[in-house]
Formats: C-alpha cells, sequence, structure tokens
C-alpha cells in the first residue's frame, strides 16, 4: 500500500496526523503492508528568512483572537499527547520559511528505507517540541545527522539549490490534485484522508482499503 502524506514541516495538525498514522499502522501490523513518502507542502511559501511572530501571523491569517489562539493551542497540545507527541507552546514563537526543509526532505527519499521518515519525525520534534528554527541550514544538518543521514551531503545540498525544481513540480503536481489544507494523507494514489485524524480513522481505513484491494 502506498501512502502520500502531503505536509508541512511547520503544520501542527500533520505532527499529530503522522503519529496517528503510525499508531494505526502498528495495530494493522500483518494486515497491511504500507511505504510512505512524504510530500511537500508550504503554508506560507512566501514567508521572508527572518520569519514572523505566530500570534501575529495567525491573526493576519485567520482573524483569531488571543483567546481564540490560546483555545487552539491548548486543543493542538492535548492532541499531541493523546497520540505521544509534546508541543512546547512556550518555545514556538515563530513562523519559519520550510522550503529548505523540503530540499532536504526530498534528498532524504534516495537515502535507504525509513531516512525520509526519520527526518520528517525529527524535524516536527525540532520545531514543535523545541522550539527550533527549521529554515536554519546548521539546525538542518545536524537534524539530518540525528536522522542517521550523512550530515556533509546534507550541508551540500542545503548550499546549492539542489531538488528545488523537484519540490517545486511536486507541489505543483498536488495542488493541481486539489490538496488546499495539509496533512492530506493520499492512499494508492486514489483515496485521501483529510486532517489530523484519530488513530481509529486511519485504522479502519487502512483495514478498509486492503479489503478493497484483496477483492479487486
Amino acid at each position: 500500500m502506498r501512502i502520500d502524506f502531503v505536509s508541512d514541516v511547520s503544520c501542527p495538525w500533520c505532527a499529530i496526523g503522522l503519529k496517528s498514522l503510525e499508531k494505526a499502522l502498528e495495530r494493522v501490523v500483518g494486515e497491511v503492508q504500507a511505504d510512505i513518502h512524504f510530500q511537500p507542502f508550504e503554508l506560507n511559501p512566501g514567508m521572508g528568512p527572518e520569519g514572523q511572530d505566530i500570534f501575529e501571523h495567525i491573526t493576519e491569517k485567520y482573524g483569531s483572537t488571543p483567546a481564540q489562539q490560546d483555545q487552539s493551542r491548548e486543543m493542538i497540545r492535548q492532541r499531541g499527547a493523546d497520540v505521544g507527541f509534546t508541543f512546547d507552546m512556550s518555545k514556538r514563537g515563530r513562523i519559519y520559511n520550510t522550503f529548505d526543509a523540503h530540499r532536504l526532505l526530498h534528498w532524504a527519499e534516495g537515502q535507504g528505507e525509513g531516512r525520509q521518515r526519520a527526518l520528517k519525525e525529527k524535524l516536527f520534534e525540532a520545531y514543535f517540541t523545541r522550539g527550533e528554527d527549521p529554515s536554519s541550514h546548521e539546525l538542518l544538518v545536524r537534524v539530518a545527522g540525528d536522522a542517521g543521514l550523512d550530515q556533509e551531503q546534507a550541508r551540500a545540498v542545503l548550499e546549492s539549490d539542489s531538488y528545488a525544481d523537484e519540490v517545486r513540480q511536486r507541489e505543483y503536481y498536488w495542488q493541481r490534485a486539489g490538496i488546499r489544507s495539509v496533512p492530506a494523507i493520499v492512499i494508492n494514489e486514489r483515496h485521501l484522508i483529510s486532517g489530523g485524524q484519530p488513530p481509529e480513522v486511519f485504522e479502519q481505513a487502512l483495514r478498509q482499503l486492503a479489503e478493497q484491494e484483496e477483492t479487486v
């Protein structure tokens, strides 16, 4: 079963969605064999290198009040805790550009089984748990090493324009396919599950689709 996980590393619901999907996959071991591919989506493609204060950004983008933002942050923190992911909201103060992180993820896809997924998870932890800057090349190189990737190769990718065209082409492909929000989980290039759903939703969908594939 092919799973395309369309997401951004600065999207909290994407971190929740990935943890939920992983829990669902653990529950269907022996029934479903899945191959996850992480696809790029930029929530803020025009974000400058300095980033933007997160409260200011969300107010401008969604028009939400401070009270509404606090309520949303607490809901996200709790949903993360429910699936074993730690959001430290006190450390996440800014929104950053994530294009270079997507370039690195594209490179990691060809570096061995599980490397791209490991990098994705480490990027979520760096931003949401420790409040680090995912646009920083130093941070990206360090996180690549934490994910078992070659740091010097990662640095060479970041210091060049490698994979920029490929990332933009993939972004355009998924936009053309109708993806407007993330996470978007596309199974076998035909079935879409939107949002950071609970593990039970993913589990049910995986079982149903596996059964459908067997009867085709």
